[in-house]
């Protein structure tokens, strides 16, 4: 069981649950690594740690205090290599006629947003009825296109075409290094120009934007490591000065970097 829904095949879950909308919390959340699809839209707030969601041929990154809003039966798989995951799970049963709702959503919590979300923890895997929060859950529900003023592009698109996998994966392997386009042309076995116009038509980026979001998406998981100053980490993903990471860094979160509590100390940028 989990989150309050029944298992009954692999990757189908029963909700037995009655109730319009609930809340569960879990520190130091498990993986199960496949996919699964559930009849509630969900709505995930990453307390502490990271997550990735697997979802439609792209892969999302969801940062500490950011959520991702999942809509109902939307096959996903979840994985991390955070040391400590903290999450908290909204499920709905319904939601607002709004195009918002229809759609992967994954966007920074603002504080307003992230004190109610704590708030609502008081209410974690609570089966009775309850007036005061099923007000507060649609109040939440009901804002959330509001606190979403611009998603930030933490998605890696995962290319159909299989020419290109080879590719991508050169680039999630090497993305120290600056791209060989010839040598990617190559294992791709099409010209220059080719991988590139087709790149560009499968996923909507650029391979130069796509090594930039592998790099960012990196950072990331070696700043929630704690080890790393962030010079150490801008040299490990790529850059050859902390001022040039946390530009690009900026450019995909649209927030500098920043060091978690306990981490080895630095000047920030």
């Amino acid at each position: 069981m989990k989150c309050g829904l029944i298992e009954k095949t692999e990757s189908q879950f029963v909700d037995t649950i009655e109730k319009e909308a609930y809340v569960w919390c879990e520190k130091n959340w498990k993986h199960d690594e496949y996919e699964h699809v559930h009849h509630r839209a969900q709505l995930t707030f990453v307390e502490e740690g990271y997550q990735y969601f697997h979802i439609d041929q792209k892969i999302y990154l969801v940062p500490q205090y950011h959520v991702i809003w999942v809509p109902s039966g939307k096959a996903h798989k979840i994985t991390s290599e955070a040391k400590t995951v903290n999450l908290m799970l909204f499920l709905f049963k319904s939601v607002f006629d709004d195009e918002f709702y229809q759609h992967v959503q994954v966007f920074a919590v603002p504080p307003v947003l992230k004190e109610m979300l704590l708030y609502a923890s008081k209410w974690n895997q609570s089966l009775v009825e309850n007036e005061e929060q099923d007000i507060f859950f649609k109040a939440i529900l009901k804002s959330l296109p509001n606190f979403c003023r611009e998603s930030n592009g933490l998605e890696i698109p995962v290319p159909m075409d299989t020419r290109l996998i080879p590719v991508c994966n050169d680039i999630n392997s090497n993305f120290k290094y600056n791209l060989d386009i010839d040598a990617l042309a190559e294992k791709a076995q099409m010209s220059v120009r080719s991988l590139q116009r087709i790149f560009k038509n499968e996923t909507g980026i650029t391979l130069q934007k796509y090594l930039q979001l592998t790099r960012i998406l990196k950072s990331i998981e070696l700043i929630d490591t704690r080890q790393f100053t962030l010079s150490e980490v801008a040299y490990k993903v790529g850059y050859q000065s902390l001022s040039a990471f946390t530009t690009s860094y900026f450019t995909v979160m649209k927030v500098k970097p920043k060091l978690n509590k306990n981490s080895k100390s630095e000047e920030q940028g």
